[in-house]
């Protein structure tokens, strides 16, 4: 089973790899569409730049394209993309989102090939609290939901965070997971990593509501 694997760089793009990969499947591709549109409906923008960073230390050929980000014309970026490489299948991230899931299965089912999605309709508490246990090192590095204030950008998923992410969501409702968009991580480590990335400068901004934390420079660095 030759498969590509959607690519951001947060946890659950990273994640559903190992879990692809603790199935067998060899994953020949990282796919990257970098979207000009921050507020894109499929793909994350925040620190994109990283992917090729990330790609180098999971040791797996990233692709990458630029999109302009424009609601379903953004899926024929991602189609061109994928009908240039050898594959039977693709995976993806998605948890519970049925607008995600619902267009890459139609691109895939255009090119013949099939759409997986390992953390599909898992908890999202235990989908965390895996990845933890696992041994990745992801942060938190975009907010965008009631209850997120500017403290959160930086903060590794921890226990302690998961805890306080609870306790957002009796409070307000959001997803534990950020499936809903309420915030955006980036993996630091983990068991398939060679190298553990290091952010080296990094800057908060900060709008009324929401703020991001943009990587300026970083490195691969040994265990």
């Amino acid at each position: 089973m030759r498969v590509a694997a959607l690519f951001s760089g947060g946890k659950d793009s990273v994640f559903s790899i190992y879990i692809a990969q603790q199935y067998g499947w060899g994953i020949s591709h990282l796919v990257t569409l970098e979207s000009e549109n921050k507020d894109s409906w499929m793909f994350h923008s925040i620190n994109i730049h990283l992917t090729e960073l990330l790609a180098e230390t999971l040791g797996i050929p990233l692709v990458k394209r630029t999109t302009k980000g424009e609601k379903e014309s953004e899926l024929q970026d991602l189609q061109t993309l994928l009908q240039s490489l050898p594959i039977d299948g693709v995976i993806s991230g998605a948890i519970a989102s049925e607008y995600q899931r619902t267009r890459i299965e139609r691109v895939c089912d255009e090119l013949g090939i099939k759409s997986f999605t390992p953390l599909w309709h898992k908890k999202p508490e235990i989908l965390l609290r895996d990845q933890l246990h696992a041994g990745f090192q992801s942060i938190i590095v975009g907010v965008f939901a009631n209850g997120f204030d500017d403290t959160w950008l930086g903060t590794p998923i921890t226990e302690e965070t998961i805890r306080k992410l609870l306790d957002l969501q009796k409070r307000f409702g959001i997803n534990v997971a950020g499936e809903g968009g309420e915030f955006e991580t980036l993996v630091l480590d983990g068991p398939t990593f060679q190298k553990k990335l290091v952010i080296d400068e990094a800057a908060r901004e900060w709008h009324r509501d929401n703020g991001v934390l943009q990587v300026k420079l970083a490195h691969l660095q040994d265990r």
